[in-house]
Protein backbone atom coordinates (compact mmCIF):
# COMPACT_ATOMS: atom_id res chain seq x y z
CA UNK A 1 0.00 0.00 0.00
CA UNK A 2 1.37 3.22 -1.03
CA UNK A 3 1.39 6.64 0.95
CA UNK A 4 1.39 10.12 0.28
CA UNK A 5 4.35 11.61 -0.91
CA UNK A 6 5.62 15.00 -0.39
CA UNK A 7 6.12 16.97 -3.78
CA UNK A 8 6.88 20.24 -2.75
CA UNK A 9 5.95 23.30 -0.48
CA UNK A 10 2.56 25.37 -1.28
CA UNK A 11 4.86 28.09 -2.35
CA UNK A 12 7.34 26.11 -5.32
CA UNK A 13 4.32 25.88 -7.30
CA UNK A 14 3.39 28.64 -9.40
CA UNK A 15 -0.24 29.37 -10.46
CA UNK A 16 -1.38 28.12 -13.84
CA UNK A 17 1.70 26.33 -14.17
CA UNK A 18 2.94 22.59 -14.10
CA UNK A 19 5.47 20.77 -13.10
CA UNK A 20 6.85 17.41 -13.43
CA UNK A 21 8.13 15.38 -10.44
CA UNK A 22 8.79 11.45 -10.14
CA UNK A 23 6.33 9.90 -7.40
CA UNK A 24 6.55 6.10 -6.52
CA UNK A 25 8.72 5.15 -9.91
CA UNK A 26 6.34 7.78 -12.12
CA UNK A 27 6.55 11.05 -13.59
CA UNK A 28 3.53 13.25 -12.30
CA UNK A 29 2.55 16.55 -13.74
CA UNK A 30 1.58 18.60 -10.73
CA UNK A 31 -0.86 21.65 -11.23
CA UNK A 32 -1.24 24.54 -9.26
CA UNK A 33 -5.06 26.75 -9.70
CA UNK A 34 -5.27 29.00 -7.62
CA UNK A 35 -5.20 27.62 -3.81
CA UNK A 36 -6.09 23.90 -5.63
CA UNK A 37 -3.69 21.19 -6.32
CA UNK A 38 -4.11 18.07 -9.09
CA UNK A 39 -1.84 15.41 -10.23
CA UNK A 40 -2.08 13.83 -13.68
CA UNK A 41 0.41 11.17 -15.10
CA UNK A 42 3.10 13.74 -16.60
CA UNK A 43 2.92 11.54 -20.19
CA UNK A 44 0.84 12.47 -23.30
CA UNK A 45 -0.78 8.91 -23.99
CA UNK A 46 -0.69 9.78 -27.65
CA UNK A 47 2.77 10.45 -27.92
CA UNK A 48 4.28 11.00 -24.85
CA UNK A 49 4.88 14.45 -24.27
CA UNK A 50 5.02 15.72 -21.02
CA UNK A 51 1.51 17.24 -20.51
CA UNK A 52 3.79 19.72 -17.34
CA UNK A 53 4.97 21.62 -20.10
CA UNK A 54 1.60 22.48 -21.48
CA UNK A 55 -0.67 25.37 -21.10
CA UNK A 56 -3.13 25.14 -18.65
CA UNK A 57 -6.22 27.48 -19.13
CA UNK A 58 -9.25 28.71 -16.83
CA UNK A 59 -11.14 25.70 -17.27
CA UNK A 60 -8.94 23.62 -15.95
CA UNK A 61 -7.50 21.58 -18.85
CA UNK A 62 -3.81 21.36 -19.95
CA UNK A 63 -2.82 21.37 -23.34
CA UNK A 64 -0.44 18.92 -24.56
CA UNK A 65 2.69 20.73 -26.25
CA UNK A 66 3.19 18.73 -28.74
CA UNK A 67 0.08 17.77 -30.57
CA UNK A 68 -2.44 19.68 -28.62
CA UNK A 69 -4.88 17.11 -26.97
CA UNK A 70 -6.34 18.82 -24.16
CA UNK A 71 -7.00 16.96 -20.88
CA UNK A 72 -9.36 17.93 -17.54
CA UNK A 73 -6.33 18.17 -14.76
CA UNK A 74 -9.01 17.06 -12.37
CA UNK A 75 -9.56 13.24 -13.47
CA UNK A 76 -7.48 12.72 -16.50
CA UNK A 77 -9.92 12.63 -19.65
CA UNK A 78 -9.51 13.80 -22.87
CA UNK A 79 -11.81 16.36 -23.49
CA UNK A 80 -12.58 15.56 -27.30
CA UNK A 81 -13.13 12.15 -26.06
CA UNK A 82 -14.07 11.23 -22.75
CA UNK A 83 -13.20 7.51 -23.20
CA UNK A 84 -9.55 8.32 -23.29
CA UNK A 85 -7.86 9.29 -20.26
CA UNK A 86 -4.65 9.56 -18.84
CA UNK A 87 -4.00 8.26 -14.66
CA UNK A 88 -5.40 11.35 -12.03
CA UNK A 89 -4.06 11.06 -8.52
CA UNK A 90 -4.71 12.47 -5.30
CA UNK A 91 -3.63 15.09 -4.26
CA UNK A 92 -3.66 16.60 -0.62
CA UNK A 93 -1.60 20.13 1.23
CA UNK A 94 -0.80 19.31 4.48
CA UNK A 95 1.15 21.97 6.53
CA UNK A 96 2.07 23.78 3.41
CA UNK A 97 3.19 20.73 1.73
CA UNK A 98 1.87 19.19 -1.51
CA UNK A 99 1.53 15.64 -1.58
CA UNK A 100 0.66 12.72 -4.11
CA UNK A 101 -0.97 9.77 -3.69
CA UNK A 102 0.50 7.57 -6.64
CA UNK A 103 -0.23 3.61 -6.01
CA UNK A 104 2.49 0.83 -7.04
CA UNK A 105 0.08 -1.59 -8.66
Amino acid sequence: MSDFETVGKVEDFEDGKGQAIPVNGRMVAVFRVGEEFYAIDDLCPHMGASLAEGHVDDEKGVTCPWHAWRFCIKDGTWCDNPKVKTEAFKVRVVDGEVQVLVSDD
